[in-house]
């Protein structure tokens, strides 16, 4: 019998990345990362695929993480497409739940999803800067925004043309929160920041204590600042704000999520 279950699919763009990566890292000669330049990890050489593997069952912190996704980022953009293989290899993991999170409740959408995924985050690795903190982060947002951008047209369903709205409610701007992020940035209600801590927070898999020591402050305190902007953008929902076009924020609204 048929399913629709992303483990069942047929190929997409994610698993044919996947496909290459693993003739890439087989043997007897796979694609070996030096690792004795990143602080915090493994003096040594190894295989990408050993190198993933250590990441998705290893926590690290920002400083390691940035400096790897910088070596990666290099290769990738100096030592030709086997390396550009290879990083997005190790970024699989994350791109696949990334996407999963993405097209759930538009599984007509999944196969775009996985392209745009993995399109955004290649673009994002050939030309992000590579000297400003977040790197893994930034590369991570872009994929996300790139992703989110297949859902969109199917974000809130527009009202039939001879129903009449004289008398009828807003409609709710039920979709990917993502885009309600974006359309709550896009009014000024929270500043970008906010809504890049609550998307990787609540939607992605960052650790609230790793952008806190990236930003400069307390766990508590980014937590608190989140769920002031939470609170802002779940009022504009109610109110129907994010359902149309952009309005400028009240002030006491700026002042809450600041």
């Amino acid at each position: 019998m048929a399913t629709t279950t992303r483990t069942t699919r047929a190929v997409s763009a994610l698993t044919s990345a996947e496909t290459a990566f693993e003739l890439l890292t087989c043997k007897p000669a796979p694609l070996v990362f030096d690792a004795r330049p990143v602080p915090g990890l493994p003096d040594a050489t190894m295989p990408l695929d050993a190198l993933r593997k250590l990441l998705v069952f290893e926590r690290y912190d920002s400083d390691t993480t940035n400096e790897l996704w910088r070596q990666l980022a290099r290769h990738a953009r100096e030592w030709g497409p086997a390396w550009v293989v290879g990083a997005i290899g190790v970024a699989l993991p994350a791109l696949t739940h990334l996407a999963a999170k993405i097209s759930r409740g538009y599984a007509r959408h999944a196969d775009d999803v996985d392209s745009e995924v993995l399109a955004g985050f290649l673009h994002a690795l050939r030309t992000t800067d590579l000297a400003p903190p977040r790197l893994w982060l930034r590369l991570c947002w872009a994929a996300w925004r790139a992703g989110a951008a297949v859902v969109k047209a199917d974000d809130g369903e527009e009202l039939p043309l001879d129903l009449s709205t004289g008398s009828r409610l807003p409609q709710m701007p039920y979709g990917h929160p993502d885009l309600l992020l974006g359309r709550a940035v896009a009014a000024g209600l929270i500043p970008a920041d906010a809504a890049e801590v609550i998307s990787a927070t609540r939607f992605g898999d960052a650790l609230i204590e790793h952008l806190a020591a990236e930003r400069g402050v307390t766990a508590s305190v980014l937590r608190m600042r989140r769920r002031r902007a939470e609170r802002v953008v779940a009022a504009a929902v109610t109110r129907g704000d994010l359902s149309g076009a952009a309005r400028s924020p009240s002030r006491r609204e700026a002042a809450v999520a600041a």
